[in-house]
């Protein structure tokens, strides 16, 4: 682990808080509510990967549109983070960074 007055490792705090949220929400609340998402990898597993990839802010957001997704009217099926941002995302219209429909998703492998 880098000290902390190392370049990088104060931009990195935000990224760890966030998936120590997700982290504590799967040792919490999860296992009263059920193991039931729609999605392949799971809300969870998505949010995880897309904050550690892609950072708090981006990642986050993308996270948010996956959590709106998974409600009882979206999609279903293997829904990966994003390789990459984006283009017309940026951060001052953090709604474009994330997916807020299921029709992105690959017919053949929607479950609905």
């Amino acid at each position: 682990m880098r000290p902390a007055s190392e370049p990088g490792s104060v931009s990195r705090l935000p990224r760890a808080v966030g998936i120590g949220l997700i982290r504590l929400y799967r040792l919490t609340l999860s296992p009263f509510l059920g193991q039931s998402c729609r999605y392949l990898p799971t809300c969870s597993s998505y949010g995880e990967e897309a904050i550690s990839r892609h950072g708090l802010w981006a990642g986050g957001w993308m996270t948010l549109a996956r959590l709106q997704r998974c409600g009882p009217f979206g999609a279903s099926g293997y829904d990966p983070v994003p390789e990459a941002i984006p283009e017309s995302a940026h951060w001052y219209v953090p709604w474009r960074y994330g997916y807020w429909t299921g029709r992105h998703i690959d017919p053949a492998t929607r479950l609905d």
